[in-house]
């Protein structure tokens, strides 16, 4: 094999063995938590523990890989629901998608709040999933499904609530969440109700492992 061809199989071998172990560790952390030890995951993606560590040096840098993932299955529905006619139906499918995802995955609560959380990249993909939303949400608005003081982060932060509702039934009633997002939605239409308490988030900033608040550092 001359050096040319080895790179490439070597490039090859390096882009399968990634998505072995995103695979790998997605499924495991979804269906146990994320102390699954970096061994585990190597032998369910049936690669050497080297080769994890090659890839992703810390569990958080594996974590934040994974959730870059997540984020991308989000933005990618948000935006196909862009092209709905119904903007009010549009929203609330996105919601229900975004916490289906979320009840399927074990792992999404112990990771707010970890480093991973804080990598560059998860950040930014945060943000382009808040900008989605907030245009889903924008159209809602303009429709009159609902409320005119609702955001797009608002929505986002409600992905969760709702989630972590459900959570204690989740085990024995799976489809639980389906009962809180309808509750949590009603409250979103628009009909004559007094102004929310507390103006909206400007940004989704997810909290620092150190306990400063993400943007106040100097």
């Amino acid at each position: 094999m001359t050096g040319t061809a080895g790179a490439v199989q070597a490039r090859a071998d390096s882009v399968r063995n990634r998505r072995l172990l995103l695979r790998a560790a997605t499924e495991a952390f979804a269906e146990c938590g994320v102390d699954v030890p970096m061994h585990t995951i190597a032998q369910r993606a049936g690669v050497a523990k080297g080769t994890v560590f090659r890839h992703f040096p810390t569990k958080d840098d594996l974590l934040a890989a994974i959730m870059m993932q997540l984020l991308d299955r989000l933005l990618g529905t948000a935006v196909r629901l862009l092209r709905a006619d119904d903007a009010g139906g549009a929203l609330k499918e996105f919601m229900a998608h975004g916490i289906g995802l979320l009840a399927a995955d074990r792992a999404f609560c112990d990771v707010i709040g970890r480093p991973s959380l804080q990598h560059a990249d998860v950040r930014e993909a945060i943000d382009r999933l808040c900008d989605a939303v907030e245009d889903l949400t924008a159209r809602a608005r303009a429709q009159g499904a609902v409320r005119g003081d609702i955001t797009g982060t608002d929505i986002v932060l409600l992905l969760g609530g709702v989630h972590q509702t459900a959570q204690p039934l989740l085990d024995r009633e799976p489809r639980a969440w389906e009962r809180f997002l309808e509750i949590a939605f009603d409250g979103l239409r628009a009909r004559d109700r007094a102004a929310l308490p507390h103006p909206p988030p400007a940004r989704l900033r997810m909290a620092d492992p150190s306990g400063v608040p993400a943007g106040a550092k100097t």
